[in-house]
């Protein structure tokens, strides 16, 4: 499969600074708009930041008939010139303009008489846009938007687009650079299905890009416009195409049967206290058959807080190993690994397991030691950071590769991890519930269980918003709490003062941080509290959380480095400061830190007043619900699809155009196409597949053509 880009996107790829009128001072300021850290903004950059809305300057029949609200364009002609008095600077000029049926007069400040009369010549007829409003009975509009001699007002000129902008630029500006870019670009072949383009009066590719940036009607808008929905289409195939792509490469032309004699699992079985629910037997079950199949596993294990996805993996681990195979754990961060290895290895070796850590601050004589131990076969399960896929790190025989929290690692870094041995079946995992919709979109090439129950015995989490007004109240409440033996999470939105955006002072904004509530908390809670956050050295973090852990810290105040992985089960109260400026997802993860003991637990959640109507509604969600599936599609619903899923790497980028919250009949569609297509042109050969190749490119999922051959 080639993946040499098409010449025929060329124009395409193009800097934009290569159009005319674009010097480099202007081409910074569209870097920056359309978001080119590296290499400088092309063609395509500024043809795909679509408009996010529309203003009507249609033509009003006359003065008369022109609405009173809104913005109101006019034919008007110039009859009188009112400067502003001698010696009065900031008096403004005025300029009367009128038709047959009435008459508007145009108020200017601090604009030269000079330049008004050239704009403004007595007798001129012109085309004027902007917002009458009355004035002491009077038609009056403040600085018109926009004047211009009739000859050079069109169809065109009458609708037009907002867009996105940074300061400096003008969405006139914009659309007169996306304009000259149309011009630019040449016909490409048509990759998608004309039947299909039938049914939903979609056009085509070029033309979809012309009516959006040039719109002809008020119809011509984001986002249920055919134009639109057809680039969203686009946008989807893409990435769905890709998906496909990338399943093929990662399951390899072969697999390999893990199938287990289910003497260690049972072993791990008759260790635990509490049976598995419903759910983990039915994605053990769907685990297993990958596993005992002859094809590579490619699975999405995905499940709320606490649901026991770890009690999975290792069970899956057992039938590996079970199989005469190794198998291996990766997490994103030291905390979470060590979490993992703390959890798991006791278990493990209760069953006759042999376990072993390996993260990037082990020493030298324990890394050596750990990796001659794997490559000899001394170690069943290997967890571990990005350490686990060094070139030095050689498994005698790699068969399970479990990743944790998936979204943090990129699609390279999975094929570096399964590349440790032959035909690795490869389990991901991830805490985050993620709605329907978003798996289809960012994990297409991957086959999902999911664990939608929590363990028997988890108590429910009383969860209180409380104004930070009452913070003292809270305060004596939490001293009361350890005073009785509990533990508390207490989490800031920022590590230190200076993290404040510039301004927040002046708007009376400013957000607690870890230090300064840490050392606030000290002084009433002597030698009982402790702090960690993201910018302490990781033996620092390390030491917090174990004196949390071991009961000698009583309240840790932290950041949302503590959201994944952190497992203490006696602590149970949960304060989160300045919650309305936390995620859905994020206030989700950070209450599943408590009710995972025998205690009652609770979740404050403290808010700055005035709340937005969103931040309001995600609170209320927070107190209404702990079902991390339905709080995910709330997500969804209020803020679209966003950063629902935290860091995008390699082979997740987000969407530019789709939006999943209203495109999720499009990405249906697209998945079926994309299989369809794949089975039956998997090298992109045919006429079709050639233009479809523009696609990838066209939307960057090109990496897919270019990924190494897995297995």
């Amino acid at each position: 499969m080639s993946s040499l880009r098409p010449s025929a996107l060329d124009a395409f790829f193009a800097p934009l600074e290569r159009l005319a009128g674009i010097g480099p001072k202007l081409g910074e300021l569209f870097d920056k708009l359309l978001g080119r850290t590296e290499g400088k903004a092309r063609l395509l950059d500024v043809l795909l930041h679509l408009p996010v809305d529309l203003v009507d300057r249609s033509l009003s029949p006359s003065i008369a008939d022109a609405p009173s609200e809104g913005i109101v364009t006019i034919k008007a002609t110039v009859e009188a010139h009112k400067p502003a008095p001698p010696g009065r600077s900031r008096a403004p000029a005025r300029v009367i303009v009128g038709d047959d049926t009435g008459d508007v007069t145009l108020v200017f400040f601090r604009l030269p008489q000079k330049q008004l009369e050239s704009m403004l010549p007595l007798g001129a007829t012109r085309i004027i846009s902007g917002k009458i409003e009355l004035f002491d009975g009077l038609r009056q509009m403040v600085h018109p938007e926009r004047i211009l001699p009739v000859a050079k007002f069109s169809a065109e000129d009458a609708f037009e687009p907002i867009y996105p902008l940074t300061e400096g630029l003008t969405s006139r500006r914009v659309q007169n650079v996306a304009k000259a870019a149309l011009e630019k670009i040449k016909p490409l072949p048509e990759w998608l299905d004309e039947t299909l383009m039938t049914r939903h009066g979609w056009p085509g590719f070029a033309t979809a890009l012309q009516r959006l940036h040039v719109p002809r009607s008020f119809e011509d808008r984001a986002p249920d416009c055919p134009a639109y929905k057809r680039l969203a289409y686009d946008e989807l195939l893409a990435g769905q195409l890709a998906l496909q792509i990338l399943r093929a490469r990662e399951k390899g032309p072969r697999g390999r049967v893990l199938k287990g004699t289910g003497v260690l699992r049972e072993k791990l079985l008759g260790a635990l206290p509490y049976r598995l629910t419903h759910a983990q037997e039915r994605s053990l079950q769907e685990i297993s058959a990958d596993m005992e199949s002859d094809e590579r596993m490619l699975r999405l294990l995905q499940g709320d807080v606490g649901a026991g996805k770890t009690v999975v993996a290792l069970l899956a681990m057992a039938q590996a190993v079970e199989a005469g195979a190794q198998a291996a754990l990766m997490a994103p961060t030291e905390i979470l690994a060590r979490q993992h290895f703390d959890r798991i290895a006791p278990m493990a070796e209760a069953a006759g397991l042999r376990c072993a850590l390996l993260t990037g601050r082990a020493g030298s004589a324990e890394r050596n030691s750990v990796l001659k131990r794997l490559a000899a076969h001394e170690i069943d399960i290997l967890i571990g950071t990005h350490a686990l896929f060094q070139e030095d790190v050689v498994f005698a025989d790699l068969g399970l590769a479990v990743v944790d929290e998936q979204h943090r690692f990129g699609v390279h870094q999975r094929l570096a991890l399964a590349k440790k041995g032959a035909a690795v079946d490869l389990l991901v995992m991830t805490a985050t519930p993620i709605p329907r919709t978003l798996v289809l979109g960012y994990f297409g090439d991957l086959d999902v269980s999911a664990l939608d129950e929590k363990p028997p015995g988890r108590k429910p989490i009383d969860t209180r918003l409380v104004s930070a007004e009452r913070l003292e109240d809270v305060i004596a409440g939490v001293g009361r709490a350890i005073h009785a033996g509990a533990q508390v999470y207490w989490v800031c939105p920022l590590v230190k003062a200076s993290e404040n955006e510039p301004g927040n002072a002046e708007e009376g904004r400013i957000l607690m941080n870890v230090e300064e509530r840490c050392h606030a908390l000290q002084r009433r809670f002597p030698g009982k509290v402790g702090m960690v956050h993201g910018q302490m050295p990781g033996p620092e973090k390390d030491a917090a959380i174990a004196a949390f852990a071991s009961g000698e810290l009583a309240v840790l105040v932290a950041t949302t480095v503590i959201e994944v992985g952190v497992d203490v089960p006696q602590a149970s109260i949960m304060v989160i400061e300045e919650a309305q400026h936390f995620g859905l997802a994020q206030l989700h993860q950070l209450r599943g830190r408590v009710g995972r003991g025998a205690e009652k637990s609770n979740a404050i959640l403290l808010y700055s007043a005035p709340l937005s109507e969103n931040a309001r509604a995600r609170l209320e969600i927070m107190r209404e619900t702990e079902d991390g599936f339905r709080i995910a599609e709330e997500d969804l619903r209020l803020r679209g699809e966003g950063d629902l899923l935290g860091t995008r790497q390699s082979g997740m980028p987000g969407f530019t155009i789709a939006r999943l919250d209203i495109h999720q009949d499009l990405l249906k569609i697209a998945r079926e196409d994309a299989i369809l297509i794949y089975t039956r042109d998997p090298k992109l050969e045919t006429p079709r597949g050639e233009a479809l190749r523009h696609l990838l490119y066209l939307f960057e999922r090109d990496a897919a053509l270019k990924l190494p051959e897995a297995g």
